[in-house]
């Protein structure tokens, strides 16, 4: 049958995996660093990859293609699923490779006698955490904006000790996160969320794709929301 499908530039394609992430059907992986559609039956032919990929290397093509198998797509995912081989955790850029970290241990101080990290896992991205990553399985979630982290210097003992974090700007990555983050919520067993956001009026975009997220879940998930000010407070909690 003759469908709208997409198609990969691979010259354009810098390697980086974002479509792989945002393609929810996984029709997308990371071939010898560039991405590739796998099968054709698995792309629904929506786009979620376009606005993802970086470099514009992914364009709509109307061709002769198998029909979306939603059937087929489903197992696929299932058994992504059963064995943990998500692409984050195997293939593509290092910088997206899924990480445990020790983040979430009592000690305060490294050897040297600094803080240490409290950052419980990586990528810490939003755009590009994987959905069905182990460490969702009973978490505490803290999403935050990228810039708390700068102007609130206790960040990492008052809030993100103990939990898994998740960061983004809704004003430079131009996207709605509301989908991914009830797509996250509604496949695991996530505990509570904090939402730690700047004063700033652009940050109200993370506030509400979160409240979307847990609304759009299903769930009753407890959270509560924390802002601060360019200074570097606390204003509510």
């Amino acid at each position: 049958m003759i469908r709208k499908i997409i198609q990969i530039n691979e010259e354009r394609c810098n390697g980086c995996g974002a479509c792989a992430f945002a393609c929810h059907e996984g029709a997308i992986g990371m071939v010898n660093g560039k991405a590739r559609l796998l099968r054709d039956d698995y792309c629904d032919g929506l786009g979620d990859c376009l606005p993802a990929c970086p470099t514009g290397a992914i364009t709509f093509v109307e061709r002769e293609a198998a029909a979306y198998d939603e059937k087929a797509v489903q197992e696929n995912m299932r058994k992504k699923k059963e064995k943990n081989h998500d692409f984050a955790a195997s293939a593509g850029c290092p910088g997206h490779q899924m990480h445990r970290l020790r983040g979430t241990e009592e000690s305060v101080l490294t050897q040297a006698g600094e803080l240490a990290s409290q950052l419980g896992q990586w990528p810490c991205q939003i755009k590009l955490a994987p959905v069905d990553a182990p460490y969702f399985d009973g978490a505490e979630l803290l999403i935050a904006a990228d810039c708390t982290a700068f102007a609130y210097a206790s960040l990492h003992q008052k809030f993100m000790k103990g939990k898994i974090t998740l960061i983004g700007c809704p004003k430079l990555d131009s996207i709605d996160y509301s989908e991914k983050l009830s797509q996250i919520i509604r496949t695991n067993k996530i505990q509570s969320v904090t939402i730690v956001r700047m004063e700033v009026p652009c940050c109200g975009g993370l506030e509400a794709a979160v409240k979307t997220a847990l609304q759009n879940s299903g769930k009753s998930v407890p959270w509560q929301m924390v802002t601060i000010s360019i200074d570097g407070r606390i204003i509510n909690r």
